[in-house]
């Protein structure tokens, strides 16, 4: 996934949106007005790739409940303790998740990515162990799916990171002319930006 095509999909939302009201308003349409238009397509869009990101993460996580139920099956009775700690390990897993406000705090992020990598690195080394692997095309899919999607993980971070340094740069440069709720008005943190002062 490049990091181009959200930002261009933004712009392309915003004069669409603006050229729209424009043609509404006539002449009426003052800089305040785009200025205001353009931050809540950035508002829009960051939603919208936040909720990409954490969809995916959710599939992940499915997939992996998923691929622990089918070694449930398969596995001996003496394996079934180690595969119920899976299931509450991913429990914990969703609980530690960070949030938009919560990974301003990037210990948030580290430990969310710590536990989550030492799960995902175990259940797939029990799944790949499993001599049901080799003869189980289900476990063979599951196995894919997770390791596909823990390689996205990064390309998902690194477009809302691009979004959110746009979206703050923008508001560096416009904030005195957003016609909002000046307390509303808030820098956003991103994976990789160590600083939103």
């Amino acid at each position: 996934m490049s990091k181009w095509p959200i930002p261009c999909l933004l712009f392309t939302i915003i004069i669409a949106f603006s050229c729209t009201t424009r043609q509404r308003e006539g002449a009426a349409f003052s800089k305040e007005d785009f200025v205001t238009e353009s931050y809540l397509a950035y508002q829009d869009s960051m939603i919208q790739s936040w909720n990409m990101m954490i969809s995916d993460d959710n599939e992940k996580l499915a997939s992996l409940h998923s691929l622990v139920q089918e070694l449930q099956k398969a596995e001996q009775a003496e394996e079934q303790p180690e595969l119920e700690k899976f299931e509450e390990r991913l429990g914990q897993l969703r609980r530690i998740r960070y949030t938009q406000k919560s990974m301003a705090n990037m210990d948030v992020i580290e430990e969310y990515d710590f536990a989550s990598t030492a799960l995902v690195r175990e259940i797939l080394s029990a799944a790949e162990l499993s001599t049901e692997f080799p003869e189980n095309p289900r476990l063979q899919l599951l196995v894919d799916q997770i390791r596909m999607a823990e390689e996205r993980v990064e390309n998902y971070r690194a477009d809302y990171d691009d979004l959110v340094g746009h979206y703050n740069s923008f508001l560096d440069q416009h904030r005195t002319e957003l016609q909002l709720s000046r307390d509303s008005i808030q820098k956003k943190p991103g994976f990789q930006l160590v600083s939103i002062n």
